[in-house]
């Protein structure tokens, strides 16, 4: 048996967390998130955690990489690795064979293509020297570095940009940290397909169902905690288009038609990423939609192989 990683991706509504959690109890086995909004604590709603389903036949179904850092902290791609290296690793040594679950596109080909990051230290002489230029004036400087910038949320938020331009200008000759050793991974890659308009649908229920969950009161508390509506723009469309309803800037209805718009075109440039990472030679096998018994007979005959 070569495979040593289950990988369950998938555009966001797409029901990946459930079936994953069927074939974890299944195999016998646990989950590592690999989503980039779900490592933050009091963000359960508009992430869509939906703990509960974790929990299934009477067994709580162990998930890992979910509510580890607070909203206002910077959390990263190369954070993500690292943790990511630690926890497979932790899992394997008992026996098992992980499962990865995600649909953010960067998390999951820095696991899978291998990504390689050094660790950058914070360059204090960099932001002095940057205090007194506008936002727009960081956003050009950054993507005069890197116009092919995968993680456009770094444009999004003042202290992401600083963080950015430090690792973009971060001297390749320098003594700097890794994420590690790196285990070897054989992944077993499995896609979630629905077409468009029955994702569509499943989009716009799920959305509703949060409002109707208080999506909105999280939103608020999340500010009322502290964290600044800038902040909240870049932690991803409920909480952007929520904080801009709260302050009044739209008004309910425009606010909930262009979160389903703009949630349904960011599944769509999430399937782009998937066919990519396609292109890249990491091989996807597609299931239909919520066809857990596909799923199921996919894996283990593959495992089994």
């Amino acid at each position: 048996m070569s495979k040593n990683l289950i990988v369950i991706l998938g555009p966001t509504a797409s029901g990946k967390t459930g079936l994953a959690v069927r074939l974890a109890l299944d195999l016998n086995t646990e989950i590592i998130s690999a989503d980039s909004r779900q490592v933050y604590r009091g963000m359960d709603i508009g992430t869509g955690k939906d703990l509960g389903d974790y929990r299934i036949d009477g067994r709580n179904i162990p998930c890992h990489l979910i509510d580890i850092v607070d909203p206002d902290y910077d959390f990263s791609m190369f954070e993500y690795q690292a943790r990511f290296y630690r926890c497979f690793a932790e899992i394997s040594s008992r026996g098992m064979i992980p499962i990865l679950v995600g649909g953010t596109g960067l998390y999951l080909s820095a696991v899978l293509e291998e990504y390689r990051m050094d660790a950058v230290p914070e360059n204090i002489e960099l932001r002095e020297s940057l205090k007194e230029k506008s936002i727009e004036e960081l956003r050009q400087r950054l993507l005069a570095l890197n116009p092919t910038l995968h993680n456009t949320t770094d444009l999004l938020d003042r202290s992401r940009i600083l963080r950015a331009l430090e690792i973009a200008e971060f001297p390749r000759n320098r003594e700097a940290g890794s994420t590690g050793e790196r285990p070897a991974i054989d992944p077993l890659v499995i896609g979630i397909h629905w077409d468009r308009e029955s994702l569509r649908r499943r989009i716009t229920l799920r959305l509703n169902e949060r409002l109707a969950m208080g999506l909105i009161d999280e939103v608020k508390e999340l500010n009322r905690s502290g964290i600044s509506w800038e902040r909240l723009h870049s932690l991803g469309l409920e909480y952007r288009y929520v904080a801009l309803y709260l302050q009044r800037k739209m008004s309910c209805t425009e606010m909930v038609r262009t979160l389903t718009n703009r949630i349904f075109q960011f599944s769509k440039r999430q399937g782009t990423w998937f066919r990519r990472m396609e292109r890249h030679g990491i091989k996807i096998f597609w299931v239909e939609g919520s066809d857990y018994e596909s799923l199921e007979k996919l894996t283990r005959g593959i495992l089994t192989a």
